[in-house]
């Protein structure tokens, strides 16, 4: 994937988790980089990176980036060619798998936003995995699911459940 493309989706992501169910705008990202990381850089500059005009990015635009999007300053570049997402290291790979796997869940479900951002909220965790874990320990507990979805999510506990499919 190019450095543009993953702009682009990183913009569409932060925009479900941010609940407007739209991708943000360039000029959203830059308003929003200047109120939250006190630092910015021009829509223009966005957008040529974006387009592949610019296809490399400073240090300094590459962390700022990286901390807005909650990414590793690692992804934003270039993938090598030949390159495929499902290749992971050791290190952290049952982890990178999940979180793939939850990000691509997310994708899939972008007709149904609330589950859709479930789904990368629990993928931007630190640990995903113990976040299934604690979410299985909690169905398995008579009860307690839906003790805790009326205190935590009362408006959502107040509508009528949907279908198992």
């Amino acid at each position: 994937m190019r450095l543009g493309e993953k702009i682009r989706y990183l913009r569409e992501v932060e925009g479900t988790l941010r609940g407007i169910n739209r991708e943000l705008t360039q000029q959203e990202v830059v308003r929003a980089l200047k109120q939250e990381q006190k630092k910015s850089i021009s829509q223009s500059y966005l957008s040529q990176i974006e387009s592949g005009v610019r296809p490399h990015l400073t240090n300094s635009t590459r962390m700022l980036l990286a901390r807005f999007f909650k990414v590793h300053p690692g992804y934003l570049v270039d993938d090598p060619e030949g390159f495929h997402t499902e290749l992971v290291s050791d290190v952290r790979g049952v982890e990178d798998q999940l979180d793939l796997w939850l990000i691509e869940g997310a994708e899939r479900f972008r007709g149904d936003p609330e589950v859709g951002r479930a789904l990368l909220s629990v993928a931007k965790h630190d640990d995903s995995r113990r976040c299934l874990l604690l979410l299985e320990a909690i169905l398995d507990t008579p009860n307690l699911a839906d003790r805790l979805f009326e205190v935590l999510k009362p408006e959502a506990a107040a509508r009528p459940r949907r279908q198992a499919i």
